[in-house]
Protein backbone atom coordinates (compact mmCIF):
# COMPACT_ATOMS: atom_id res chain seq x y z
CA UNK A 1 0.00 0.00 0.00
CA UNK A 2 1.00 3.74 -0.47
CA UNK A 3 1.75 5.80 2.36
CA UNK A 4 3.22 9.51 3.19
CA UNK A 5 6.16 8.98 5.41
CA UNK A 6 8.28 10.99 7.22
CA UNK A 7 11.18 8.89 7.33
CA UNK A 8 13.34 11.58 8.96
CA UNK A 9 13.47 15.24 9.75
CA UNK A 10 13.35 16.43 6.07
CA UNK A 11 12.88 13.64 4.00
CA UNK A 12 9.44 12.83 2.98
CA UNK A 13 7.96 10.40 0.30
CA UNK A 14 5.37 8.64 -0.96
CA UNK A 15 6.72 5.07 -0.52
CA UNK A 16 5.07 1.39 -0.75
CA UNK A 17 4.70 -0.02 2.28
CA UNK A 18 3.09 -3.45 3.85
CA UNK A 19 -0.51 -3.86 4.94
CA UNK A 20 -0.23 -3.75 8.73
CA UNK A 21 -1.62 -6.53 10.44
CA UNK A 22 -4.65 -6.51 12.05
CA UNK A 23 -4.66 -7.94 15.87
CA UNK A 24 -7.86 -9.41 17.14
CA UNK A 25 -9.09 -5.88 19.08
CA UNK A 26 -8.36 -4.16 16.13
CA UNK A 27 -9.80 -2.39 13.26
CA UNK A 28 -8.41 -2.47 9.47
CA UNK A 29 -9.79 1.26 8.07
CA UNK A 30 -9.63 2.75 4.63
CA UNK A 31 -8.78 6.46 5.56
CA UNK A 32 -11.04 8.91 3.08
CA UNK A 33 -9.73 11.96 4.31
CA UNK A 34 -6.48 13.37 6.35
CA UNK A 35 -5.66 16.77 7.48
CA UNK A 36 -2.08 18.48 7.69
CA UNK A 37 -1.29 20.68 10.26
CA UNK A 38 1.38 22.77 11.60
CA UNK A 39 2.28 19.68 13.50
CA UNK A 40 3.08 17.76 10.52
CA UNK A 41 5.36 20.43 9.21
CA UNK A 42 7.17 20.55 12.95
CA UNK A 43 7.66 16.35 12.23
CA UNK A 44 8.65 17.11 9.14
CA UNK A 45 10.73 19.93 10.25
CA UNK A 46 12.61 17.61 13.23
CA UNK A 47 10.90 20.50 15.57
CA UNK A 48 8.58 17.83 17.54
CA UNK A 49 10.31 17.09 20.87
CA UNK A 50 12.02 14.19 20.96
CA UNK A 51 9.98 12.32 23.42
CA UNK A 52 6.77 12.15 21.17
CA UNK A 53 7.68 11.45 18.36
CA UNK A 54 9.22 8.73 16.43
CA UNK A 55 11.49 8.03 13.09
CA UNK A 56 10.24 6.71 10.27
CA UNK A 57 6.89 7.54 10.51
CA UNK A 58 3.61 7.63 8.42
CA UNK A 59 2.04 10.95 9.01
CA UNK A 60 -1.82 11.85 9.42
CA UNK A 61 -3.14 12.18 12.85
CA UNK A 62 -6.27 14.74 11.34
CA UNK A 63 -8.68 11.92 9.89
CA UNK A 64 -11.79 9.64 9.04
CA UNK A 65 -12.37 6.38 7.36
CA UNK A 66 -13.97 3.67 6.96
CA UNK A 67 -14.40 0.20 8.34
CA UNK A 68 -12.50 -2.26 5.82
CA UNK A 69 -12.48 -5.76 7.93
CA UNK A 70 -12.90 -6.09 11.45
CA UNK A 71 -10.48 -8.15 13.89
CA UNK A 72 -11.98 -11.42 15.55
CA UNK A 73 -12.71 -9.97 18.65
CA UNK A 74 -14.49 -7.20 17.64
CA UNK A 75 -18.42 -7.11 17.64
CA UNK A 76 -19.85 -3.54 17.73
CA UNK A 77 -18.42 -2.61 14.47
CA UNK A 78 -19.43 -3.63 10.33
CA UNK A 79 -17.51 -3.41 7.79
CA UNK A 80 -18.24 -0.06 5.69
CA UNK A 81 -19.00 1.65 8.69
CA UNK A 82 -17.65 5.42 8.67
CA UNK A 83 -14.94 6.69 11.75
CA UNK A 84 -13.09 8.43 13.49
CA UNK A 85 -10.67 7.46 15.65
CA UNK A 86 -8.81 8.71 18.56
CA UNK A 87 -5.11 9.32 18.20
CA UNK A 88 -3.72 9.08 22.05
CA UNK A 89 -3.92 5.29 22.91
CA UNK A 90 -3.54 5.60 26.55
CA UNK A 91 -2.30 2.74 29.07
CA UNK A 92 -5.81 2.75 30.35
CA UNK A 93 -3.92 1.67 34.02
CA UNK A 94 -1.72 4.77 35.23
CA UNK A 95 -3.44 7.30 38.03
CA UNK A 96 -4.33 9.63 35.25
CA UNK A 97 -5.83 7.36 32.88
CA UNK A 98 -8.24 6.05 35.61
CA UNK A 99 -9.17 9.57 36.59
CA UNK A 100 -10.50 10.37 32.94
CA UNK A 101 -7.15 12.61 32.18
CA UNK A 102 -6.11 10.13 29.68
CA UNK A 103 -4.56 13.29 28.00
CA UNK A 104 -1.96 13.20 30.81
CA UNK A 105 -1.03 8.99 30.60
CA UNK A 106 2.62 8.96 31.18
CA UNK A 107 2.95 5.91 28.97
CA UNK A 108 0.43 6.67 25.59
CA UNK A 109 1.39 5.86 22.04
CA UNK A 110 0.03 8.18 19.61
CA UNK A 111 -1.30 8.25 15.69
CA UNK A 112 0.78 9.96 13.44
CA UNK A 113 3.71 10.39 15.97
CA UNK A 114 4.58 7.47 17.60
CA UNK A 115 2.58 5.13 15.66
CA UNK A 116 1.96 5.40 12.06
CA UNK A 117 -0.73 7.50 10.72
CA UNK A 118 -3.49 7.75 8.46
CA UNK A 119 -2.30 9.05 5.24
CA UNK A 120 -2.18 6.04 3.51
CA UNK A 121 -4.08 3.52 2.13
CA UNK A 122 -5.15 1.32 5.00
CA UNK A 123 -4.35 1.82 8.81
CA UNK A 124 -4.77 -0.74 11.74
CA UNK A 125 -6.05 0.91 14.87
CA UNK A 126 -7.97 -0.30 18.53
CA UNK A 127 -11.57 -0.84 18.45
CA UNK A 128 -11.95 0.95 21.52
CA UNK A 129 -11.24 3.79 20.31
CA UNK A 130 -13.11 4.48 16.98
CA UNK A 131 -16.47 5.95 16.86
CA UNK A 132 -19.37 5.86 14.15
CA UNK A 133 -20.23 9.18 12.33
CA UNK A 134 -23.05 9.96 10.82
CA UNK A 135 -23.34 9.60 7.07
CA UNK A 136 -24.59 12.87 6.63
CA UNK A 137 -21.54 14.55 8.40
CA UNK A 138 -19.13 15.50 5.82
CA UNK A 139 -15.35 14.14 5.21
CA UNK A 140 -14.82 17.79 6.40
CA UNK A 141 -16.30 18.01 9.26
CA UNK A 142 -14.88 14.41 10.45
CA UNK A 143 -11.33 14.71 9.72
CA UNK A 144 -11.19 17.62 12.15
CA UNK A 145 -12.38 16.18 15.10
CA UNK A 146 -9.01 15.79 16.20
CA UNK A 147 -8.46 19.25 16.61
CA UNK A 148 -11.98 20.29 17.51
CA UNK A 149 -11.52 18.14 20.74
CA UNK A 150 -8.22 19.98 21.32
CA UNK A 151 -9.61 23.02 21.35
CA UNK A 152 -12.66 21.55 23.48
CA UNK A 153 -10.44 20.43 25.79
CA UNK A 154 -8.94 23.95 26.57
CA UNK A 155 -12.64 25.53 26.72
CA UNK A 156 -13.81 23.23 29.44
CA UNK A 157 -10.67 24.32 31.84
CA UNK A 158 -11.23 28.21 30.56
CA UNK A 159 -15.25 27.95 31.75
CA UNK A 160 -15.94 31.22 29.88
CA UNK A 161 -19.47 32.55 31.29
CA UNK A 162 -21.63 34.29 29.20
CA UNK A 163 -21.62 37.88 27.75
CA UNK A 164 -17.53 37.46 27.89
CA UNK A 165 -15.42 39.90 25.75
CA UNK A 166 -13.01 37.46 24.00
CA UNK A 167 -10.33 37.63 22.30
CA UNK A 168 -8.36 34.92 19.96
CA UNK A 169 -4.35 35.34 18.90
CA UNK A 170 -3.73 33.79 15.87
CA UNK A 171 -5.43 32.52 12.35
CA UNK A 172 -5.09 29.59 11.63
CA UNK A 173 -7.44 26.44 12.06
CA UNK A 174 -6.87 26.35 15.95
CA UNK A 175 -8.22 30.50 16.20
CA UNK A 176 -11.08 29.17 13.87
CA UNK A 177 -12.41 26.48 15.76
CA UNK A 178 -11.73 28.10 19.03
CA UNK A 179 -13.74 31.01 17.64
CA UNK A 180 -16.87 28.50 16.42
CA UNK A 181 -16.74 26.67 19.69
CA UNK A 182 -16.78 29.71 21.79
CA UNK A 183 -19.76 31.02 19.69
CA UNK A 184 -22.33 28.43 22.04
CA UNK A 185 -20.76 30.71 24.98
CA UNK A 186 -23.11 33.83 23.58
CA UNK A 187 -19.93 36.09 23.94
CA UNK A 188 -20.36 40.11 23.75
CA UNK A 189 -17.89 40.07 21.23
CA UNK A 190 -14.96 37.77 19.87
CA UNK A 191 -11.99 39.50 18.52
CA UNK A 192 -9.20 37.72 16.62
CA UNK A 193 -5.86 39.04 16.18
CA UNK A 194 -3.99 38.12 12.99
CA UNK A 195 -1.07 38.33 10.57
CA UNK A 196 -3.14 37.72 7.25
CA UNK A 197 -5.84 39.75 6.21
CA UNK A 198 -6.86 37.64 3.60
CA UNK A 199 -8.07 35.74 6.47
CA UNK A 200 -11.06 38.51 7.57
CA UNK A 201 -13.83 36.54 5.56
CA UNK A 202 -12.92 32.87 7.15
CA UNK A 203 -13.23 33.76 10.51
CA UNK A 204 -16.39 35.92 10.28
CA UNK A 205 -18.21 33.32 8.47
CA UNK A 206 -17.29 31.35 11.68
CA UNK A 207 -18.38 33.99 14.41
CA UNK A 208 -15.63 36.50 14.75
CA UNK A 209 -17.06 39.64 15.40
CA UNK A 210 -14.13 41.67 14.29
CA UNK A 211 -10.46 40.35 12.38
CA UNK A 212 -7.77 42.58 13.27
CA UNK A 213 -4.18 42.97 11.91
CA UNK A 214 -3.07 45.98 13.66
CA UNK A 215 -2.23 45.58 17.47
CA UNK A 216 -3.77 49.56 17.93
CA UNK A 217 -7.60 48.15 17.49
CA UNK A 218 -7.71 46.01 20.15
CA UNK A 219 -9.43 46.68 23.17
CA UNK A 220 -6.87 47.16 25.92
CA UNK A 221 -8.72 44.29 28.64
CA UNK A 222 -10.30 41.30 27.35
CA UNK A 223 -12.38 38.61 29.99
CA UNK A 224 -10.22 35.99 28.21
CA UNK A 225 -7.85 35.66 25.72
CA UNK A 226 -7.08 32.30 23.99
CA UNK A 227 -3.56 32.26 22.69
CA UNK A 228 -3.78 30.08 19.26
CA UNK A 229 -0.86 31.02 17.49
CA UNK A 230 1.93 28.67 19.10
CA UNK A 231 3.80 32.31 19.33
CA UNK A 232 6.48 33.99 22.43
CA UNK A 233 4.79 36.99 21.40
CA UNK A 234 1.41 36.42 20.75
CA UNK A 235 1.84 34.76 24.73
CA UNK A 236 3.02 38.35 25.06
CA UNK A 237 0.14 39.72 23.73
CA UNK A 238 -2.38 37.33 26.10
CA UNK A 239 -0.43 38.77 29.17
CA UNK A 240 -0.81 42.49 28.15
CA UNK A 241 -4.50 42.27 27.17
CA UNK A 242 -6.28 40.01 29.73
CA UNK A 243 -8.18 42.42 32.08
CA UNK A 244 -7.04 41.74 36.11
CA UNK A 245 -9.00 39.12 37.02
CA UNK A 246 -9.34 37.48 33.31
CA UNK A 247 -8.57 34.12 31.78
CA UNK A 248 -5.60 33.53 29.65
CA UNK A 249 -5.68 30.27 27.56
CA UNK A 250 -2.43 28.55 26.07
CA UNK A 251 -3.52 26.51 23.17
CA UNK A 252 -0.15 27.13 20.59
CA UNK A 253 2.88 25.30 20.17
CA UNK A 254 6.05 27.85 19.98
CA UNK A 255 9.06 26.04 19.25
CA UNK A 256 10.18 23.89 21.56
CA UNK A 257 13.25 25.88 23.23
CA UNK A 258 11.20 28.84 22.84
CA UNK A 259 11.34 30.74 26.46
CA UNK A 260 9.10 34.11 27.58
CA UNK A 261 10.57 36.32 30.41
CA UNK A 262 7.29 37.06 32.77
CA UNK A 263 7.29 39.75 35.29
CA UNK A 264 5.92 37.40 38.31
CA UNK A 265 4.86 40.18 40.34
CA UNK A 266 2.47 41.88 37.53
CA UNK A 267 0.44 38.19 37.27
CA UNK A 268 -0.09 38.54 41.00
CA UNK A 269 -1.27 41.72 41.09
CA UNK A 270 -3.49 41.62 37.93
CA UNK A 271 -4.91 38.70 39.63
CA UNK A 272 -4.47 36.67 36.01
CA UNK A 273 -5.49 32.93 35.50
CA UNK A 274 -3.39 31.07 33.08
CA UNK A 275 -4.28 27.47 31.54
CA UNK A 276 -2.40 25.52 29.60
CA UNK A 277 -3.90 22.71 27.84
CA UNK A 278 -2.60 19.56 26.10
CA UNK A 279 -4.22 17.61 23.75
CA UNK A 280 -7.92 16.06 24.35
CA UNK A 281 -9.45 13.51 27.14
CA UNK A 282 -11.57 10.93 25.86
CA UNK A 283 -14.39 12.75 27.11
CA UNK A 284 -14.06 16.19 24.88
CA UNK A 285 -13.31 13.64 21.89
CA UNK A 286 -16.47 11.81 22.24
CA UNK A 287 -18.66 15.43 22.55
CA UNK A 288 -17.52 16.29 19.64
CA UNK A 289 -18.71 13.31 17.89
CA UNK A 290 -21.98 13.50 19.35
CA UNK A 291 -21.84 17.17 18.34
CA UNK A 292 -21.26 16.31 14.60
CA UNK A 293 -23.57 13.22 15.01
CA UNK A 294 -26.42 15.67 16.27
CA UNK A 295 -25.86 18.43 13.80
CA UNK A 296 -25.22 21.06 16.60
CA UNK A 297 -21.41 21.11 15.04
CA UNK A 298 -20.31 21.82 11.03
CA UNK A 299 -16.84 22.16 10.36
CA UNK A 300 -16.82 21.69 6.69
CA UNK A 301 -16.62 25.65 6.36
CA UNK A 302 -13.28 25.45 8.19
CA UNK A 303 -11.37 23.35 5.26
CA UNK A 304 -10.41 25.47 2.12
CA UNK A 305 -7.72 22.98 0.50
CA UNK A 306 -8.05 19.76 -1.04
CA UNK A 307 -5.51 17.37 -2.62
CA UNK A 308 -5.29 14.16 -3.39
CA UNK A 309 -2.42 12.00 -1.82
CA UNK A 310 -0.61 11.88 -5.25
CA UNK A 311 -0.48 15.81 -4.68
CA UNK A 312 1.04 15.78 -1.04
CA UNK A 313 3.78 18.42 -2.34
CA UNK A 314 1.38 21.21 -3.24
CA UNK A 315 -0.21 20.00 -0.25
CA UNK A 316 2.33 21.09 2.02
CA UNK A 317 3.75 23.97 0.10
CA UNK A 318 -0.04 25.56 0.56
CA UNK A 319 0.38 24.77 4.47
CA UNK A 320 3.75 26.89 4.43
CA UNK A 321 2.64 29.48 2.13
CA UNK A 322 -1.39 29.93 0.85
CA UNK A 323 -0.46 33.15 -0.88
CA UNK A 324 -3.26 35.76 -1.03
CA UNK A 325 -5.86 33.04 -0.67
CA UNK A 326 -7.66 32.68 2.00
CA UNK A 327 -6.23 29.11 3.93
CA UNK A 328 -8.35 26.84 6.41
CA UNK A 329 -7.51 23.39 6.91
CA UNK A 330 -5.42 21.45 4.02
CA UNK A 331 -7.05 18.03 3.45
CA UNK A 332 -5.67 15.06 1.65
CA UNK A 333 -8.26 13.29 -0.18
CA UNK A 334 -7.34 9.55 -0.18
CA UNK A 335 -10.45 7.92 -1.72
CA UNK A 336 -11.99 10.18 -5.16
CA UNK A 337 -15.24 9.30 -6.57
Amino acid sequence: MRALRCLKPGDVQLVEVPTPNLPADYLLVSPTATGICGTDLEIIAGGVDPAFITYPITLGHEWTGNIVELGRDVKNFSVGDRVVVEGMIPCGKCNECVAGATNLCKTYDEIGFTRDGAAAEFIAVPAALAHAIADFVTEESAALVEPAAVVLQGMKRLAPKANGRFLVLGDGTIGLLAVALLAEFTPAMIDVFGMRTEQKDLFTQVGATRFLTGKEDLHSEYDYVVEAAGAIAAVSLALSHAKRGGKILLLGYPEHSALLQVSVHDLINNDLTIHASFSYSRDSWKEIVVRLNSGQLNLTPLVTHHFTLDKWQEAIQTLRHAGKNARGKVLLKLKTD
